[in-house]
Formats: C-alpha cells, sequence, structure tokens
C-alpha cells in the first residue's frame, strides 16, 4: 500500500511538472497571434490604417521601430505598432476603480512588420484568450474590442 502511494505521489509530481514545462514553452504561441498579410507593408499599413477608422476607432499613436531604432545604429526591417482605443470601451473599463487594474494592457497593440522572407505579417496580443480570467465587465468589454478588431484585421489579411 506504501508503495502505491509513493508512485502516485511521485506521478502526481512527475505530471505537474511535465505541465508546467509545456505549458511555459507554449504560452507564446497563445499569447499572440500572426497572420501574413496579402499586401506589401506599406500597402498594409495603409489599408491597417483605413479600416481601424472605419471601425469607429482611433489609432492614438504609432511607433515607427525602424526609424527610432536607426537612431541607435541599428537596423531592423519595417515594424509599426499602433497603439489603438475605442473610447466606448476604454470608459466602460476605466470608469470603475476595481477594473483599472487592467489599465496596462490599454490600449490595444497591434503591429505589422516584414520579415526576412519579404513578406509582411500583422500581429497582436490573444485579448479574447487574455479577457477570460478577469471575467465580469472586463472580459465582457475586451471580448467585444477584441472582436471589432479581429474583424479589422480579417479585412486586411484576406
Amino acid at each position: 500500500m506504501k508503495t502505491k502511494a509513493i508512485t502516485g505521489i511521485a506521478g502526481l509530481v512527475i505530471g505537474t511538472f511535465l505541465t508546467g514545462i509545456i505549458g511555459f514553452y507554449s504560452l507564446p504561441g497563445l499569447m499572440m497571434m500572426e497572420d501574413e498579410t496579402k499586401y506589401d507593408f506599406e500597402t498594409t499599413v495603409q489599408v491597417f490604417e483605413e479600416k481601424v477608422n472605419e471601425a469607429g476607432w482611433s489609432i492614438l499613436v504609432t511607433h515607427d521601430m525602424q526609424e527610432t531604432l536607426k537612431g541607435h545604429g541599428h537596423d531592423v526591417l519595417n515594424v509599426k505598432i499602433f497603439e489603438l482605443c475605442s473610447a466606448r470601451y476604454s470608459a466602460e473599463i476605466l470608469k470603475l476603480d476595481d477594473e483599472r487594474i487592467v489599465s496596462p494592457l490599454m490600449p490595444c497593440r497591434v503591429a505589422i512588420y516584414e520579415k526576412s522572407n519579404g513578406n509582411t505579417y500583422i500581429t497582436r496580443m490573444d485579448s479574447e484568450l487574455m479577457a477570460r480570467p478577469f471575467g465580469g465587465i472586463i472580459n465582457e468589454v475586451m471580448q467585444q474590442a477584441a472582436s471589432e478588431i479581429e474583424d479589422v484585421i480579417v479585412q486586411v489579411i484576406r
């Protein structure tokens, strides 16, 4: 009986350890979403900006990482990071004290970049996945916002 208990405990510890390792290495693939676009870099940026505006969202800031890094002596391919905001969704979260905890996740960020294969990609955090553990109004609002941004992205990649 004692051997079975020790074997069971050892199996539980090993299983937990292996689950942790698998989770650690698979989480980045779950948290980030990347799609190849059908356009070159400049056209992708232009179409994306148009679709964001048509959806009623604002582009608060665009970070041109190629230019920024060039100023520090580094040469990288085109990378632009867009900070997007929907006042309607932001207000729903920021007007509530307890929900402000997710403000570091705001505004939504989307990046468009080139890879060495010459293709252009669009990437973003999986906000729907990130929202679930929070539950309540945070989950509800982030799900809606993520859905709208995905609709915009689909128009750019297809």
